[in-house]
Parts: structure tokens; C-alpha cells; sequence
């Protein structure tokens, strides 16, 4: 469409034009456009990953103790302790200690309180 055009639009339009000759964006001045928004990296912390599948072994270990009752689960820890490397692996990690015992008495206590 030809025809005389607003010269303060004129104006804009030549430097819109020279900007994006120059390299420039097309962000308005005072707006959070893309030379604003850095994505930081996210530091993951093996730390947390690490005590939660420790705290979910720690949790199915009670639960079982609960569950079977104690000298089933020794017979049970005994005869993973004669298997393979697996086997004996598994052993060394569901062996009854004390952390397990007393996590294992206290949802004992809240599961017949409910």
C-alpha cells in the first residue's frame, strides 16, 4: 500500500530496521525478554538421593520386621547368607540392626493405635 505514512511511524519503522540490521532483538525497553532470562545450571545433590533410597531400604526393612516378626526374618537373612554373591550382598543389607528394630516398634505402635 503506497501512500504518505505517519513520519513518527516513519521514523520507528527506520529504527526497528537499523536494529535488526545491528543484531538487535525485538524486545521493548523495560520488558524481561530473552537477554534477561538466564537459566541457571541445577546443582543436583547426590547427598539427598542417596539418603532417600537409604531411608526407603531402611523403611521396607522395618516393614517386613513388622510384618513376619523377628525370628522369621533372621531364618529368612540366614538363608540369603548361604547363596550366591547376590544373595549375600542382600543379606549384609536387609541384617537386622537397631535403627530397624526401633522404626520397625514404632509402626508396630501407630498401625494398632489405628
Amino acid at each position: 500500500m503506497s501512500g504518505p505514512l505517519d513520519p513518527d511511524f516513519e521514523g520507528r519503522l527506520q529504527r526497528v530496521e537499523r536494529i535488526h540490521r545491528k543484531g538487535g532483538g525485538f524486545e521493548a525497553a523495560g520488558t524481561l525478554g530473552r537477554s534477561q532470562s538466564h537459566v541457571k545450571p541445577v546443582r543436583r545433590s547426590y547427598l539427598r538421593s542417596a539418603l532417600l533410597v537409604a531411608g526407603s531400604f531402611l523403611l521396607i526393612k522395618s516393614l517386613l520386621l513388622m510384618q513376619i516378626g523377628a525370628t522369621d526374618y533372621q531364618d529368612r537373612v540366614a538363608r540369603l547368607k548361604t547363596g550366591g554373591y547376590v544373595e549375600r550382598a542382600g543379606a549384609y543389607v536387609m541384617q537386622m540392626d537397631p535403627v530397624t528394630v526401633w522404626v520397625a516398634e514404632k509402626l508396630r505402635e501407630i498401625l494398632k493405635g489405628s
